[in-house]
């Protein structure tokens, strides 16, 4: 293996042989491998379509090719010849380059400094050349058939027009190896007419493109070739145009989940929660549903769709625009999370260790944190209530740890989820809402995670859960809402649901 610095790379390649190939990829994490033994290849004047479910592996398999991670096995090829980048400079000069959903640009730089950001021309006196930079941002740009001025700052573009700058940025470094990621996700219909425009210029110009995209009809429109990943493995792959979209959805997905996630059977009561209307100014739109009691409402959606932008709303983080929230028959107002755990509403957040624990703390003193008014006299924390409480729910969830007063950040990321939903559950809720309850943690701890979230809702509490997983959704739901770009793509009974409904509605291609 050689490690890339800097190096200049030759013509493009026939177009029957790849630029680049990936060979026995794995990449391990602890306790989670991201990607094992993967293979894929990318032709010039070709795009590749990567399709998968969220943590099928995708993103780390784009990090990898960009030089952020090293793969624990496995070897990556360019023009047949084994390399390795040190770092994402290395990705760069090797000729590979990233667009990701989320423009990695800079505000208050001008159009032509972001796309020469790091590489900037300079002077025979080692000044930077700004004459230059102007002059080749105008060339790129032209290339994409846009008229923007290299000298206006970036925060006065367009979304759209931000991706332009981004693609101008990646034909800066004479990219020969193009990933898209998600590049359609904030554009109306015509801005991702222009986009496909702008990848078919580069397929003519030899290029090899990743796309990575949720929306079929896109892949479809713009792809020869696709990799389906799932659960960190390339299941197939193959010319997308002779493949049918059922192949590709039931690719994406298969696996027999009531094997995986037994459901206790539970009788479904009246309605404790009601949303009616709900809406909110950029996240989300006219969402309606109502929550029984002893039921697990399921809340399905690709990235961005506003799943947990919505149950932040109605957990008070943030404020709605409009629409009403009736709860046990009575409509309440949240403006605070105070308002929403008072009226009985808790929010257990994907990500556990920013948002829903204090890592240095002990199991003990997070356990109790929501509940100090039950665990003090007149005032004063009394340490021996809040050990009381934190050990009747530590019991009730099975926690593994040596001692209540160890800090939370000493224990498992399945042990600390069963941390956070055990300080909400202190708080005698009405409704819990899961946010990707079994995130990053091990198969073990998602399996005793789903029985106790089965347990609560046979004891008649009302569950929303937030998940990415399939499995998950169809496994533990009674009821599924599927979201797409901020609106309900539709409310679906478990019974006789399927996966392939599931992607379909939250692709928008029912």
């Amino acid at each position: 293996m050689m490690t890339v610095q800097t190096q200049k790379l030759d013509a493009p390649a026939p177009a029957d042989t790849p630029i680049l190939e990936m060979r026995g990829i794995s990449q391990v994490f602890p306790g989670v491998k991201a990607l094992d033994g993967v293979n894929i290849a990318l032709y010039p004047g070709q795009v590749t379509a990567l399709i998968g479910e969220n943590g099928a592996g995708k993103s780390t398999l784009v990090k990898i090719l960009t030089g952020i991670y090293r793969p624990n096995e496995g070897e990556i090829l360019i023009d047949g010849q084994p390399i390795a980048f040190a770092n994402a400079q290395g990705a760069i000069d090797a000729g590979v380059t990233a667009i990701h959903q989320e423009t990695v640009l800079f505000d208050e730089l001008t159009v032509g400094e972001n796309i020469f950001l790091g590489h900037a021309p300079r002077t025979r006196f080692g000044l930077i050349d700004w004459k230059t930079i102007n002059q080749r941002s105008r060339q790129l740009l032209a290339e994409l058939e846009s008229n923007i001025d290299p000298t206006i700052r970036l925060k006065d573009l367009s979304i759209a027009q931000r991706h332009l700058v981004a693609i101008a940025r990646a034909l800066s470094v004479e990219a020969r190896i193009v990933i898209m990621d998600e590049p359609t996700a904030a554009l109306s219909r015509k801005e991702i007419d222009d986009l496909f425009r702008i990848v078919e210029g580069l397929k003519r110009q030899g290029k090899a493109i990743l796309f990575i995209s949720h929306k079929f009809d896109e892949l479809y429109e713009i792809a020869e070739n696709y990799a389906v990943f799932r659960d960190g493995k390339m299941v197939s792959s193959g010319a997308l145009k002779t493949t049918p979209q059922d192949e590709i959805v039931r690719l994406m997905v298969g696996r027999d989940v009531h094997d995986v996630f037994p459901k206790l059977p539970v009788k479904i009561g009246g309605t404790v929660l009601s949303v009616a209307g709900y809406c909110h100014d950029t996240e989300f739109r006219d969402i309606s549903f109502d929550l029984k009691q002893g039921e697990i409402l399921g809340v399905y959606g690709l990235i961005g769709a506003g799943r947990s932008e919505l149950c932040q709303s109605m957990f008070g983080i943030t404020t709605p625009a409009s629409g009403r929230l009736t709860l046990e028959g009575r409509e309440i107002t949240i403006r605070t999370p105070a308002d929403a755990i008072a009226a009985g509403i808790v929010y257990v957040p994907e990500e556990r260790g920013r948002h829903g624990l204090a890592l240095e703390m002990p199991i003990y003193q997070n356990m109790s944190l929501p509940s100090l008014a039950r665990t003090s006299v007149r005032g004063f924390l009394k340490a021996i209530n809040e050990f009381a409480l934190a050990r009747k729910y530590a019991e009730r969830l099975d926690l593994r740890a040596a001692a209540l007063s160890v800090p939370v950040g000493t224990l498992s990321g399945g042990n600390q989820q069963k941390v956070v939903i055990g300080k909400w559950l202190a708080t005698r809720p009405k409704v819990i809402i899961l946010d990707e309850p079994t995130k990053g943690i091990d198969i073990g701890s998602k399996a005793a995670v789903h029985g106790f979230i089965s347990e609560l809702a046979g004891e008649g509490l009302s569950i929303i859960m937030i998940s990415s997983e399939l499995p998950e959704i169809l496994g533990m739901s009674d009821r599924v809402l599927v979201m797409h770009e901020g609106l309900m793509a539709g409310l679906y009974d478990r019974d006789g649901l399927t996966a392939e409904t599931l992607v379909r509605a939250a692709t928008g291609n029912r």
